[in-house]
């Protein structure tokens, strides 16, 4: 009897989080519409709304009073007052904000500086912004957790950062550093399967089932992939660096680095130097790389939409993608000309894997990061709600 009452309250929790789950990823959604979501029968569902509200982790508001047809459903949506904290620490700045279950951003700071950020410098600061943001405008709001996005390699079993080797982070207990000073639990991932899982979720990929996805920043390049609807993170947790590979360079006379691997070609450094720029945030490379029509400019995005086209292609020959998403400056250098960068993908890769290929950039824009470090601190509350 025992295990038969166990058995039933493991489905209750299971089945509380698919429907949580299922508003936090496509909104609210009318009590109708998660029973035919979920085939549950509607008086499970009421009861599974009702311990979500008392909860705190949806609201229930009246359905549209214009519709007429049928009995109106009353409308379920996550709460905006539950939120995870998202961090993204770079060469040039720190990122972070407070990500709500309702896909708002409620709060944000960037902090640039002036040298490599340590761990321990790390943790302090996203201390230091919390507490603020606890003493101010998200003191009545509840936080569950805190997501890190590092450019390197991180430990999928612990995460621990083994590598990060444009901050100068290695075997870096980043997660444990920030849970002791925040008193919240951490995830740490790589940024660029972060944001891979965030643009599959909401952004350019949604829909899609096999993804490619590249992010390119300060740090370098780094990528995501999502086969079969799953993220791929690899044995260890360190599949998808891109950066790492040796490029294939058509024209030798495209070459910038001798013996270079495809971060040192395709590069946010060389667009930033070709516009003659110190530095920039990502909204002010793309406006600068949209204005700008001087040759030098013009012929660097060129020769690195050269460089970048041959490597997706490749990953279009061993992967078979539906789609790829380019975050960050590749999105931009591809903005220039998306067709011409399309066929030239197409024109190198075989025909048959890229006949339903769709190639864009990130729709997530400089918040993608972020939202996918959400993505993995909402985690736990997602696959069970009233632990």
């Amino acid at each position: 009897m025992a295990e038969r009452a166990m058995s039933v309250e493991g489905v209750r929790r299971r089945n509380l989080g698919e429907v949580l789950r299922l508003v936090h990823e496509e909104g609210a959604q009318s009590r109708a519409r998660i029973t035919a979501a979920t085939g549950l029968n509607r008086s499970t569902v009421a009861d599974l709304v009702g311990a979500l509200v008392d909860a705190g982790l949806v609201v229930e508001r009246e359905p549209d009073p214009t519709r007429r047809v049928g009995r109106p459903s009353p409308i379920v949506a996550p709460s905006a007052d539950v939120v995870a904290i998202a961090a993204n620490p770079e060469v040039d700045a720190l990122e972070i904000g407070a990500i709500a279950l309702d896909g708002t951003v409620r709060a944000r700071a960037r902090e640039e500086v002036d040298h490599l950020l340590t761990p321990e410098e790390t943790a302090d600061a996203i201390a230091r912004i919390v507490s603020g943001w606890r003493e101010g405008t998200l003191r009545d709001v509840r936080m569950v957790g805190v997501g890190v996005a590092v450019p390197g390699l991180v430990r999928a079993d612990d995460g621990v950062v083994r590598l990060a080797p444009h901050l100068g982070w290695r075997d870096a207990a980043v997660g444990a550093l920030i849970a002791d000073r925040v008193g919240l639990p951490v995830v740490v991932g790589n940024d660029a399967t972060l944001g891979a899982r965030a643009e599959h979720l909401f952004g350019a990929a949604e829909g899609h089932r096999d993804v490619v996805y590249l992010n390119g920043g300060a740090s370098g390049i780094g990528g995501g992939l999502i086969l079969d609807g799953r993220v791929i993170a690899g044995a260890g947790g360190y599949a998808g660096e891109w950066g790492q590979n040796t490029p294939g360079i058509l024209d030798g006379a495209d070459r910038a680095t001798p013996g270079g691997v495809l971060e040192d070609e395709v590069s946010r450094a060389r667009l930033l130097a070709a516009l003659g720029l110190s530095s920039a945030d990502d909204p002010t490379l793309a406006a600068a790389l949209a204005e700008s029509s001087a040759p030098g400019v013009v012929d660097e995005v060129s020769r690195q939409r050269r460089i970048l086209a041959t490597a997706l292609a490749n990953a279009v020959n061993v992967l078979n993608p539906s789609s790829i998403v380019l975050g960050g400056f590749l999105g931009m250098i591809v903005a220039a000309d998306p067709e011409g960068f399309d066929e030239a993908v197409r024109r190198h890769a075989l025909a048959a894997p890229a006949e339903a290929l769709d190639i864009r950039p990130a729709a997530l824009a400089e918040d993608r990061l972020l939202i996918g470090a959400a993505e993995a601190a909402f985690a736990p509350l997602l696959a069970d709600p009233l632990a």
